[in-house]
């Protein structure tokens, strides 16, 4: 049962997201650009909570604090590594940076980091089912608007809609194996689940701090900043109320 749960919602955090994000993109560019900070803003919310709320309090019940932030900070630096040679930075809007990279690397990175999500969402999983949830959420939450400008780079580069949304979903069923094979080493060896979901937590804030919230500072507008600052919130709120009880 527990391997069931695991699958569906890492299809639903990785395919998901690509099917919506593909869906969003018939809406007028107009509302589409209204939409994305607060998409992003949301999923902000939503990646601290889960690491904060859900990962790091769960990792740090089971294993010594030293263990579990020494992870943490090798996580961070290990993302570092992996932007640094541009195949895990997100991206949202027509104007980044990385839309000159490659549309092929573009789904290579894309499918390394649902491998990684995958295995955050199966050690959630295995530690909880609200956990797991929580996880999975604050996956879907900041895999949409990623998967929105990755069609956005896409398109530019020459691919039709019918190719980008199939090399999208290509690229994200990569959780799956990711997931499963979390899932098996897990079970084995258990007392690594604690560093585990560091790891992941590493990732959750790592993309929050270094990608997410950089692009929100790009709209300084009072109202705007406000706006921003209640979705993140509101994402935060998402999560805690999925761990009132835990």
């Amino acid at each position: 049962m527990q391997l069931i749960w695991i699958i569906s919602f890492s299809l639903l955090g990785s395919v998901g997201a690509i099917l919506l994000a593909g869906s969003y993109l018939l809406f007028p560019e107009k509302i589409r650009q209204n939409l994305i900070p607060c998409l992003i803003s949301y999923a902000t919310g939503t990646l601290l909570g889960a690491a904060f709320l859900g990962l790091l309090r769960h990792a740090l019940d089971h294993s010594p604090a030293a263990s579990v932030l020494s992870t943490v900070l090798i996580g961070i630096l290990t993302f570092f590594l992996l932007e640094k040679i541009v195949i895990w930075r997100h991206c949202h809007d027509m104007e980044c940076e990385k839309h000159a990279v490659a549309g092929p690397l573009l789904l290579i990175g894309d499918a390394l980091h649902n491998l990684i999500d995958g295995i955050a969402i199966a050690a959630a999983f295995i530690s909880s089912v609200p956990i797991g949830v929580t996880t999975s959420l604050a996956v879907f939450a900041h895999e949409f608007p990623q998967e929105v400008g990755d069609f956005a780079i896409l398109l530019a580069s020459g691919y039709s809609r019918r190719r980008a949304l199939a090399y999208n979903i290509l690229s994200s069923l990569s959780t799956l194996p990711g997931a499963i094979l979390a899932y098996y080493f897990l079970m084995v060896v258990q007392t690594l689940t604690p560093n585990i979901m560091a790891f992941s937590a590493a990732s959750f804030i790592y993309i929050a701090i270094a990608d997410l919230i950089p692009n929100l500072h790009k709209q300084s507008n009072l109202i705007q900043s406000i706006r921003q600052f209640g979705f993140m919130l509101a994402g935060i709120g998402t999560i805690f109320l999925f761990h009132l009880e835990n």
